[in-house]
C-alpha cells in the first residue's frame, strides 16, 4: 500500500516538472512613450533668454493651510466668486472641490496659520465668510534670484 502511494505521488509529481517556461508580449499604447518623452523635455527645458535664472523645482505637498472664501452648491456662482478673487489677487493660486452637494473654494498655499490670517484681515471687507483649513498644499515658489 505504502509502496503504491509513493509511486502515484511520484508520477503525479513528475506533471509538476513538465511545464514549459511561457513567453510574455506586453501590449501598450504607443502614445504613452510620446507623453513620457514629452514629460522628460518639459522637466529638462531651459528658461528662454533674458529671463531671470530659476532652479528646476520639485512639487512637493506638505501640510499647510488654505483659506476658503466661499461654498455653495450652485457651480456657476463659485466661479464667479473664482474670477472675482483672481481679479483682486492675480498671484495667489485658487482651487475647487466638490463635496456633496457643495462647491468649496479654498485659495493660498500657506505654511503657517499667521499667513493665512493675515490673507483672511485683507480679505474680510470682500469675502464675508473666511475659514482657515490645514490641508496638504503645493509647495509655493521660492525665488532664486538672490542666490549664488
Amino acid at each position: 500500500m505504502k509502496l503504491l502511494f509513493t509511486v502515484i505521488l511520484s508520477c503525479l509529481s513528475v506533471g509538476l516538472f513538465a511545464q514549459a517556461r511561457g513567453v510574455v508580449t506586453v501590449i501598450k499604447d504607443p502614445m504613452i512613450d510620446s507623453l513620457i518623452a514629452k514629460r522628460i523635455a518639459l522637466n529638462t527645458s531651459s528658461p528662454a533668454t533674458g529671463t531671470a535664472v530659476t532652479k528646476p523645482a520639485a512639487i512637493v505637498s506638505n501640510m499647510g493651510y488654505r483659506v476658503q472664501i466661499f461654498y455653495g452648491s450652485d457651480r456657476r456662482q463659485v466661479y464667479n466668486e473664482q474670477s472675482k478673487f483672481s481679479a483682486l489677487y492675480p498671484t495667489l493660486n485658487t482651487y475647487i472641490t466638490y463635496k456633496e452637494p457643495n462647491y468649496y473654494l479654498r485659495v493660498g498655499d500657506f505654511r503657517t496659520r499667521l499667513e493665512a490670517q493675515r490673507l483672511i484681515n485683507e480679505l474680510r471687507p470682500n469675502f464675508p465668510t473666511l475659514f482657515i483649513f490645514r490641508e496638504k498644499i503645493n509647495a509655493p515658489n521660492l525665488d532664486y534670484n538672490n542666490d549664488q
